[in-house]
């Protein structure tokens, strides 16, 4: 839970489950995120099992990263319903 809680970690997550990417890719769909916290996220998420380096550069998420997005999936369906309350 330390991990899921620092800065951006569930955001890189989040934009690995829909396609690997390279950093720069990454870094451009996380808005201010800096090179140095990204890097540092995707070392943390790697050490964990959570995301794994592609020999072509891109970063994708593990088999039980992918298990980690399933038991989110609640909350991000609980996050749209209050986005769009009235």
């Amino acid at each position: 839970m330390d991990l899921l809680g620092r800065r951006w970690a569930l955001r890189v997550l989040w934009e690995l489950s829909h396609q690997p990417l390279r950093a720069l890719e990454l870094k451009d769909r996380c808005d201010d995120m800096s090179s140095s916290v990204l890097y540092q996220r995707l070392r943390e998420l790697s050490e964990a099992g959570l995301v794994i380096q592609h020999s072509d550069g891109r970063f994708a998420i593990t088999p039980l990263g992918g298990d980690l997005r399933a038991a989110l999936e609640p909350l991000d369906a609980w996050s749209r319903r209050w986005a769009e309350r009235p």
